[in-house]
């Protein structure tokens, strides 16, 4: 029997929060997951709002749902399907925090990479074993992670079968924070960012993740902040409290 549901979305004042739920598969993401994470994003697309997303239960996501990865063929395959809606969480307008618990496996880690930030409980475990299973880790791991932890990091992983317990994620990188309690910190993170100015965070992102070098491009978005209000009552305002 299908799943009724694979992801809650929260929307609140500030922020939307994303659950994966699927605890009994270990949040595996299949098709369905696939759609409902597509229709997540087009909310969050439409009112553009900071991210959290997390897991239920004791894992992020243990990877692809490996019963319908097995029956997938040659088409399936050029249609990117877990490529495209990653690429597609990593291009969301503000910034997207990943709470990891458990695994982040396969699918689930690459899910991971596409996030902004991410942080992590002591059980947190990164890995990509998809060569394991005669496939590779196609969607976004081999562009994603070697800019996250270097190229040698990702080589150990995407080649070597290294896993990386939630100690060594934060060595390299990956994990800027482990916590007890990784939602609360991620939402204290999130309460961080709010108060920030939105048009500034969304073009900062939109610099950070653009190709090669721009300073053209950060010139014209300064340019736009530089005739904002909000960059004028923010000043105003930090000027008058150092008096």
């Amino acid at each position: 029997m299908p799943d009724a549901h694979t992801v809650e979305v929260e929307e609140r004042d500030d922020r939307f929060v994303v659950t994966l739920d699927r605890p009994a598969r270990r949040n595996a993401i299949n098709a369905a997951m696939v759609a409902e994470l597509h229709d997540a994003c087009a909310r969050i697309e439409r009112d553009p709002k900071p991210l959290v997303l997390m897991g239920r239960g004791d894992d992020f996501a243990g990877g692809a749902d490996i019963a319908e990865l097995r029956d997938r063929r040659r088409e399936d395959a050029l249609a990117g399907i877990n490529r495209s809606l990653f690429d597609r969480v990593a291009s969301l307008p503000l910034p997207t925090v990943a709470a990891v618990s458990g695994r982040a496996l396969g699918g689930g880690a690459e899910l991971s990479y596409a996030c902004d930030i991410r942080i992590a409980t002591s059980t947190a475990v990164f890995g990509n074993p998809e060569p394991g299973l005669g496939i590779l880790a196609a969607a976004g791991a081999s562009y994603r992670l070697p800019a996250l932890v270097g190229m040698s990091v990702a080589k150990q992983v995407l080649l070597g079968g290294l896993t990386l317990d939630a100690v060594a994620a934060r060595e390299v990188g990956l994990v800027a924070e482990i916590a007890d309690d990784h939602v609360a910190a991620a939402h204290r993170l999130i309460d961080r960012i709010v108060r920030q100015s939105s048009l500034a965070l969304r073009l900062t992102k939109t610099i950070l993740d653009a190709a090669g070098t721009h300073s053209w491009a950060d010139d014209i978005a300064q340019a736009v902040l530089f005739e904002t209000e909000d960059k004028q009552e923010r000043m105003t305002a930090f000027l008058e409290r150092k008096r």
